[in-house]
């Protein structure tokens, strides 16, 4: 039986299971984009930072100091499932009560832009054993697996009994708006963090924003694990219910002008408005919402705005 969790604690237990992969030196240009495991030093002057993201600059700097390889933080290999039989590939012909696969092509993407090695997995029948025997196969190339399966249908109860036939599973519904419910923890012989998401593309991918993209951030030992917060402006009145926090995902204005306005997306059902979202407004638990002209946290996105 699934029980609530908050947020914070839920973060706590998954950041606990994600640990830096091991360094290894690697070839300056196939360094590029990684993390640097090391201080790199001139005399006693460090000139590159352990933990500084691999870029064009300090490859060329590297090469000037006649290095032709640099001590990396390799990024996480994860393993992107969805699973349900009622699903589609894009580009493939839709039935009435079927959908095309959404989660495991922005999830994967996802992956890719927090550092990761990203693997999707399409979708596959809803079969005790044959699940079971993809997560298995894919153990031995992940240091983390998503799967994100329907809610409504059974397939995400299959997702958990598979799991906890493969190791430590706890399932619980973080404090949150729409979030739904979660699995994690760890499987197979090597302790591998798993986390299953709802099938909802929306929840998934706020999901991933909170919790998956930390942990991938954690594993590359970065320093900025978490995404940049700051303070704006509400641009118009938001309503949220008392008892869950949320993350309202909102626009934002007058840049670079003092504080930002931030306005939330009209519509909230859709994936347009995670598509749009430069920013998610933060709503503690405690809170009915905002009113226009009011002072609120944000989250903010790594989008052109």
């Amino acid at each position: 039986m699934s029980s609530q969790i908050s947020v914070k604690n839920m973060l706590s237990e998954l950041l606990a299971i994600s640990h830096p992969l091991t360094p290894f030196d690697m070839p300056l240009l196939d360094a590029h984009g990684a993390t640097l495991a090391e201080d790199i030093f001139v005399g006693d002057e460090i000139v590159l930072a352990r933990g500084a993201r691999i870029r064009s600059p300090q490859i060329g700097l590297a090469a000037s100091l006649g290095l032709s390889r640099l001590p990396t933080q390799p990024h996480p290999r994860v393993v992107v499932i969805s699973a349900g039989d009622d699903l589609v590939e894009p580009g493939q012909p839709i039935e009435d009560h079927e959908e095309f696969e959404t989660n495991s092509w922005m999830l994967a993407t996802a992956a890719r832009e927090a550092g990761a090695m990203a693997y999707r997995v399409h979708t596959i029948p809803e079969n005790h054993e044959q699940l079971k025997a993809v997560i298995e196969d894919q153990l031995v190339r992940a240091d983390l697996i998503v799967i994100s399966g329907e809610s409504n249908d059974g397939s995400f109860e299959l997702i958990e009994q598979v799991l906890a036939e493969l190791g430590e599973i706890r399932i619980g519904v973080p404090n949150l708006d729409g979030a739904g419910r979660h699995c994690f923890g760890t499987i197979g012989d090597d302790g591998i963090p798993v986390i299953a998401l709802p099938g909802d593309p929306i929840s998934a991918y706020i999901s991933f924003e909170v919790f998956i993209r930390p942990m991938i951030r954690t594993m590359l030992g970065v320093k900025n694990v978490f995404r940049p917060t700051s303070k704006a402006q509400i641009g118009a009145d938001i309503e949220s219910p008392i008892g869950v926090a949320a993350l309202i995902r909102a626009t934002l204005s007058d840049v670079g002008s003092g504080v930002p306005i931030v306005t939330a997306i009209a519509d909230q059902s859709g994936l347009l408005s995670i598509s749009d979202a430069h920013a998610f407004i933060t709503v503690p638990a405690d809170s009915p919402g905002y009113l226009k002209g009011e002072i609120a946290e944000i989250m903010i996105l790594d989008r052109t705005v």
